[in-house]
């Protein structure tokens, strides 16, 4: 794996909610479940998985440096307040009704979540939608092994794993069994694909003990970065400063929106294997422009 260097930053402000208002919500309905789905852009798709407590203001931020890479951005409401800035006592509750939801397996030795098949069918449709060689996935924290696991899905080509947290209770363990692994590594191996993935160097929910465990699944396909504690905003909104407690979501709170700073360039390092993976010949446009 790879440590991405040290640099000095400052805080960032807590942010206000956001409306969302440049996204088109569309209630989508697959497999009999309907789910409000924000969408946004053009060009190859590219599905964006929130974090817990849900689509804060974070995310929706990384959201539109994707759509401004070039890409149609399905952001899913999968759990929590859409746009809302994530509060400590609230955040909390998201995370406890989330985690005895039959949609979800947050612990370990049941396999992957159910809504992972929803959301498989979700990069069909995208696919349908807006073309070119296929799809991409970007899964943060509690939705982070959805994207390795949406790799069944033949339109999936670009999966990107950031800080992938389940299961909760076993930090060398991974949300999808052997099986699954299995048949994502066979599929990666055939189609020459590979799967990035990050995390903070002391990140207390997803451990150095979960990338070796997917190193060993995925063998070289399996493309880890390591970020040192210092990377990270000191200062995120009250969910992470008082429930994560640690130095985690590397694209959303603990991102230091700052040029040279190493969560940036791990952004643009994630923009940049979605245009290789998703553009038979890349924009014409370079990564700075999505600053």
């Amino acid at each position: 794996m790879t440590t991405i260097g040290e640099t000095m930053h400052t805080s960032q402000p807590v942010p206000q909610d956001d409306d969302l208002a440049d996204f088109h919500a569309r209630a989508v309905a697959l497999d009999g479940v309907t789910r409000r789905v924000f969408v946004s852009g053009s060009g190859p798709a590219v599905v964006v998985l929130a974090e817990m407590p849900g689509i804060s203001p974070h995310v929706a931020r990384f959201a539109r440096w994707v759509r401004h890479g070039g890409f149609t951005v399905y952001l899913p409401s999968l759990f929590g307040t859409d746009g809302a800035v994530p509060q400590a006592e609230a955040g909390l509750a998201v995370l406890r009704r989330a985690c005895i939801s039959a949609e979800f397996h947050a612990l370990a030795g049941k396999g992957a979540s159910p809504v992972t098949a929803w959301l498989r069918a979700l990069a069909r449709l995208a696919m349908q939608e807006c073309g070119g060689p296929g799809v991409g996935a970007v899964g943060m924290c509690f939705t982070g092994n959805f994207a390795l696991s949406m790799m069944l899905e033949p339109a999936m080509l670009a999966p990107v794993l950031a800080q992938p947290s389940l299961p909760l209770d076993d930090p060398a363990a991974l949300e999808s069994d052997a099986a699954e692994l299995a048949a994502i590594r066979a599929r990666l191996e055939r189609d020459e694909l590979t799967v990035l993935a990050y995390r903070f160097e002391g990140d207390r929910h997803c451990r150095a003990e979960r990338f070796a465990a997917y190193r060993a699944a995925l063998g070289e396909r399996f493309v880890g970065r390591v970020l040192p504690d210092s990377a990270a905003n000191p200062d995120p909104p009250p969910f992470f400063r008082d429930v994560v407690a640690s130095p985690h979501s590397v694209f959303t709170a603990h991102l230091v929106d700052a040029a040279g700073e190493p969560t940036v360039q791990a952004r643009d390092e994630v923009l940049a294997f979605l245009r290789r993976r998703l553009y038979a010949t890349p924009p014409l446009f370079a990564a700075e422009t999505v600053l």
